[in-house]
């Protein structure tokens, strides 16, 4: 009977392991798909097509600071999903492909790591000496050529936490 009783306790504990990760990564990729294919052109459009004065470079600045506030939701997430996988490795048995889920995890993570504190405050930085929208300057400016260049690698590194967060799901509902 002390047996069944562990074991029901064992399983209970796994669980909330596996669903914390679930929704960690729920929260992390949803989050991003939210950001980039809804608040970003929503916020964008709407100052332009209301003639608000400067609305891009405002626009600009609303969206740089909600996507600096996802970013530590972001690192939350990859670290819950991160420990969760460990402690379920360790308390056994270890999930299928532990080590390339951990791999995964750590790499979007990584990226997001990457993304929010080298990437985005070079962005930051970049728009204090600008000071207009990157789009109102010459296409030959270096500091427009600059900022594309930062928005794309900031865009590439959004793809990693997206695309490995459907891989972790996809093996945590196949476990």
């Amino acid at each position: 009977m002390a047996h069944a009783h562990f074991a029901n306790h064992y399983n209970d504990g796994m669980l909330a392991l596996r669903y914390a990760a679930v929704l960690a990564i729920a929260v992390w990729v949803g989050g991003l798909i939210v950001l980039g294919g809804i608040a970003a052109p929503a916020i964008f459009e709407v100052a332009g097509t209301r003639h608000i004065e400067e609305g891009r470079l405002l626009a600009g600045a609303i969206f740089g600071e909600i996507l600096r506030r996802f970013h530590l939701v972001s690192y939350a997430c990859g670290g819950i999903v991160a420990a969760s996988l460990a402690a379920r490795a360790v308390l056994g048995p270890r999930p299928r492909r532990f080590a390339v889920r951990l791999v995964v995890a750590l790499l979007m993570l990584g990226a997001s790591a990457y993304s929010g504190l080298v990437v985005s405050r070079r962005i930051a930085s970049l728009q204090q000496t600008m000071q207009v929208a990157p789009s109102s300057l010459p296409e030959s400016d270096p500091r427009r050529i600059e900022f594309g260049r930062l928005h794309g690698t900031s865009t590439g590194l959004q793809l990693v936490p997206i695309v490995g967060g459907l891989l972790l799901l996809f093996w945590e509902l196949r476990d």
